[in-house]
């Protein structure tokens, strides 16, 4: 039986009346020129290329406004295709880049340019060492500088790239000379060694050690032994990033405590085979010198000098005085001996490309700089990159390869001439005779180009090396292996000839030495990991699991030969009459870990971080070479909370935590051991052995307990972006050398030692788009660390070998002096606290001023501006510190003096404020200059504002498709703003080359 259903027939009766009606409407449907324009508009086919100005855009997102379904991507040439109207509205968006809105106003192509967008880098993914995040999800402190920020800077070492860019990260330079140094602290000093607070540095996953490879018997030109950290190619490198906190750091374990430096090296991307060359050159010259006395000024000091002694006939050794130099002659030595040019030269040049499933990279560069001293000395950089990413067509395997190889060749003089540019008094004889040797003057003085004969040569030849295996078994489950290999091989030489004597002497070539350092070092590591990742309730699951598998071998040969029949001989060692080993030795370090890291991201508000490391470590005794460590981080997005996310002001806005231990064996090889070496000298025909460390198998793990909270906040669309972090650091279980009676045979004892010290800070970042329209952006980026650094807890101090070094509740970095008080009127001699009331001013008990030497404050104000093609960019660093002045030693002797001198005590009633002249013979004045130099009055303000990168370019507008061409001007250290009167107040060893200012002028070619 059939149901009848009202509902179906009056469907069946009402659905011919409805299409009756729309057949007798479509004339006056078709005849409205607004419907028929939107509706029956013909599709024509859209294509174009998509760059960011000089390169292509592959996976750039295309899609027709008010239609979410036309989306498209640009392939690996950054070409596109897409059907649309005439009248539609194009729109493309990629992260990292502005979103485009492009009218098609008709046309068949359109080619796009894209701008970075750099409020939009909360997208961008950072590298955390074992993984990458997203930045807005990231739980823990990563700082990041890009290529960007690095090719616009005119250096060598990968460290200077990174001076007041990042907060929390203080930098250093320690010298000018080519292929020098730099000191590196990542919120502040964490263990009482001194060599125990540099970071970890990975290279594409690979650790490089940054263990010094001089020797301070060759590196003698540098404040510090030769470092391998100038390997690393500024100009190979993609991005830095730099991990500080417990939660970023403690995947690392016991190599996190002081910071981890992550470098990116650059990769090739799909795209049309790429060339890319970049020549340029300049000069660099010393930034500031000090001010000297003239001939007049230092003769009438040296007169005052010989009054105030008594002395009324002058004596035969006064030579600048007594009429044998000429007194009208007046040389400015810092100009003659520092004022040089540094000549600069650089040639990179790359080629890249590849399809959607493999991409490759290689890239040469060449590198010169001569110096500011005089002769020719030159040092020179040169390097290969090679790289190859490969992924199969289902996207399942991955490989990626990359190797660079870097030479260096150094040639400086084994002196620096910083100290004879200062001292020389301003009347001191020509440097070179009428016939163009060496002027000796009649052996009235020692001329300082002798030192030209003493030269430094080093080479350096390093290789690293890394392969990434990956394959997805299922979707989100993948296993993955590192495999890394890094080799080094260091020469250097100093030699000091017979020739730096003056001839009258009669020192011949049986003097002349030479001392020698070969270090070489290998590596290799491997690590497997296992990622799994799963959307889990309605958040995402994370988890990875791996261990690490590493081997060091490093070796030391350090030898000194001395006597030679010819000087022509001096570098072949088999010539020398005496031939001795400093030192012969070969570690090897064994390092093995599991790591472990777990992440839950609930509905891209609330994020839980657990990272833990189980280390093994070869370098402590028995029982004490495994330790655990750990980190646990959170963070709240609130402005994905429902009552922020429709916010029109208020844009991002994050709240993290973390809290968690690293730690640090940074101690060096077999120091639990009792071992020896060979003493190199013969008893009875036989070579000995001699005893050279105590066996303490107790000592362990230096801890390094890291609590961080930080507020990221985002406002007008991340136009304006503020992060603020507090952070504190506590180092415990020092591993120091406990100093030993000298009847023990031994100067310390390896051990842990119960001192706690404690790093506090606050760090700030602040980025703000000023404008930003079709032709004009301007960006601001000013980061801010203000960090307290002082030893919380030392039982025992007061009867350690360290109690005339430490004090509680005090930086590590302070300096114990004496306390001036002023100048005496009467005698003008300088006056000082006597601390102990004992009636003398003596060590230790009256030197107990502490005065702080660590940096109050500092940081850096980057400002990006563009206008059409030009594009400039500048940074302003500042640091708010204290430093030494330099010591001149006492006024009156036969050596130049700062034109402060010149306010110097003249007869009873005078305040100075400077002391009375001598040449000597006033002990009393003697003493109190060097009681002087070691007070609190020897310490001034050394704060400095400086222009420290600025770099200006210009895109020339081409007609030749796919070339662009861009001219370049850059400089680093262009100014200075200091009140610091004795030279540039950047060191950390006075008497050195300060850093340079650089100016280069170069062009690049991309085709």
């Amino acid at each position: 039986m059939k149901n009848f259903s009202i509902y179906r027939s009056w469907k069946g009766f009402i659905s011919p009346f409805i299409l009756g009606l729309y057949l007798s409407f479509t004339p006056a449907l078709a005849s409205n020129p607004l419907i028929h324009k939107h509706s029956l508009q013909p599709l024509s086919k859209i294509s174009g290329i998509i760059t960011d100005g000089k390169n292509p855009l592959p996976g750039v997102s295309i899609s027709i406004k008010g239609k979410a379904k036309s989306v498209i991507t640009s392939d690996f040439n950054g070409e596109y295709t897409i059907e649309a109207a005439p009248n539609d509205t194009l729109v493309a968006s990629f992260i990292g880049f502005k979103t485009l809105i492009i009218p098609i106003d008709g046309r068949k192509t359109i080619n796009i340019q894209l701008r970075e967008d750099i409020t939009s880098l909360q997208e961008v993914r950072v590298n955390a060492g074992y993984y990458s995040v997203k930045e807005s999800e990231r739980t823990g402190s990563i700082s990041k500088i890009s290529a960007a920020a690095i090719e616009i800077q005119p250096v060598t070492n990968m460290l200077a790239t990174m001076q007041g860019r990042m907060a929390g990260v203080s930098i250093t330079q320690t010298t000018g000379i080519p292929g020098g140094g730099f000191e590196i602290k990542i919120r502040g000093q964490n263990s009482i060694r001194p060599g125990g607070n540099a970071p970890l540095y990975v290279i594409d996953g690979v650790p490089y050690s940054s263990d010094p490879i001089g020797y301070n018997q060759t590196s003698t030109t540098f404040p510090t032994v030769t470092s391998p950290l100038n390997s690393i190619n500024p100009d190979n490198i993609e991005s830095i990033e730099v991990l500080k906190d417990a939660d970023a750091t403690s995947i690392y374990g016991s190599r996190g405590a002081n910071g981890v430096v992550l470098v990116t090296t650059k990769k090739g991307k799909a795209g049309k085979t790429k060339f890319n060359i970049t020549a340029s050159t300049g000069s660099g010259q010393v930034t500031s010198f000090m001010k000297l006395m003239n001939t007049q000024q230092y003769l009438a000091m040296r007169a005052k000098a010989l009054s105030n002694d008594g002395i009324t006939e002058y004596q035969a050794w006064d030579y600048d005085i007594n009429g044998t130099w000429d007194q009208n002659r007046y040389t400015n030595w810092q100009q003659e001996l520092l004022g040089g040019t540094a000549a600069i030269s650089k040639l990179q040049g790359t080629i890249s490309g590849g399809s959607e499933t493999t991409q490759f990279l290689f890239s040469g560069n060449y590198h010169t700089e001569s110096t500011v001293f005089p002769g020719d000395f030159l040092y020179k950089l040169g390097g290969a990159q090679f790289s190859l990413n490969h992924r199969s067509e289902d996207a399942k395997f991955k490989m990626t390869f990359s190797a660079n190889y870097t030479a260096q060749d150094n040639d400086q003089p084994a002196f620096d001439f910083t100290y004879d540019a200062r001292v020389l008094p301003p009347n001191a004889p020509a440097l070179y005779d009428a016939n163009g040797n060496l002027n000796w003057e009649n052996g009235t003085w020692d001329n300082p180009l002798r030192n030209l004969a003493a030269k430094f040569e080093s080479k350096t030849n390093d290789l690293l090396a890394n392969t990434v295996l990956s394959y997805e078994i299922v979707s989100g489950f993948v296993l993955k292996s590192s495999f890394g290999f890094t080799d080094l091989r260091h020469t250097e030489s100093r030699i000091s000839p017979s020739t730096i004597y003056n001839p009258s002497y009669g020192i011949g070539s049986a003097y002349s030495g030479i001392y020698l350092n070969n270090t070489n070092r290998s590596s290799w590591i491997v690590e497997p990991q296992m990622n799994w990742e799963k959307e889990l309730g309605k958040g995402k699951f994370s988890m990875l699991l791996g261990g690490t598998f590493q081997n060091q071998s490093t070796s030391h040969l350090f030898q000194s030969g001395t006597g030679f029949s010819s000087n022509s001989l001096i570098y072949d060692l088999a010539s020398a009459t005496n031939v001795r080993v400093k030192l012969s030795d070969e570690t090897v370090y064994k390092y093995q870990a599991f790591f472990a890291r777990i992440n839950y991201n609930w509905q891209e508000r609330y994020i839980v971080n657990l990272t833990g490391r189980r280390d093994g470590s070869s370098r402590f005794g028995p029982g004490n070479q495994f330790a655990n460590f750990g980190a646990v981080g959170a963070a709240w997005l609130f402005s994905n909370e429902t009552f922020l996310k429709n916010s029109s002001w208020f844009s991002f806005g994050k709240l993290r935590a973390s809290y968690g231990t690293t730690g640090n064996d940074q101690i060096g090889d077999y120091q639990f051991l009792n071992t020896y070496s060979s003493s190199g000298i013969p008893y009875d025909g036989v070579i000995g052995l001699q005893p050279t460390r105590l066996y303490n198998p107790d000592f362990g793990w230096e801890t390094n307990k890291k609590l961080e909270v930080a507020l990221e906040t985002g406002f007008l669309h991340d136009q304006l972006f503020l992060t603020g972090a507090w952070y504190r650091n506590r180092s415990s279980n020092q591993l120091v050398g406990i100093p030993l009676p000298g009847t023990t045979g031994f100067s310390a004892l390896q051990s842990n030692l119960d001192a706690t010290v404690e790093n506090t800070g606050l760090e700030f970042t602040l980025r703000t788009l000023n404008c930003s329209t079709k032709n004009f952006n301007w960006a601001t980026i000013l980061n801010l660390t203000l960090a307290k650094n002082k030893l919380l807890r030392f039982p025992g101090l007061e009867s350690s070998s360290y109690k005339e070094q430490y004090r509680i509740n005090q930086p590590l970095n302070i300096q114990l002096l004496y306390k001036y008080k002023g100048l005496d009127p009467q005698t003008g001699v300088y006056q000082f606290a006597d601390v102990n009331n004992d009636g003398k001013i003596a060590f230790p008990d009256d030197r107990q001023t502490v005065v702080d030497l660590n940096p109050e404050y500092f940081g850096g104000l980057q400002n990006q501006l563009s206008y059409k093609h030009w594009k400039l960019d500048f940074l302003f660093q500042f640091v708010k510190q204290k430093n030494r002045n330099y010591p001149m030693g006492f006024a009156g002797q036969m050596s130049n003096q700062p034109t402060k001198m010149l306010n110097s005590w003249q007869q009873p009633g005078d305040n100075g404020p400077y002391q009375i002249y001598t040449i000597g013979y006033n002990d009393a004045a003697v003493t109190a200059d060097y009681l002087y130099s070691e007070s609190d009055a020897a310490i001034s303000d050394a704060s400095f504002i400086r222009l420290k990168n600025i770099a200006l370019s210009y895109d020339l507008p081409l007609s030749i498709k796919n070339t662009q061409c861009k001219i370049i001007l850059q400089s680093q250290n262009l100014l200075t703003f200091t009140k610091y009167e004795d030279g540039d107040p950047e060191f950390t060893n006075y008497g050195y080359l300060p850093p340079l200012k650089i100016i280069t002028a170069g062009i690049q070619l991309t085709f």
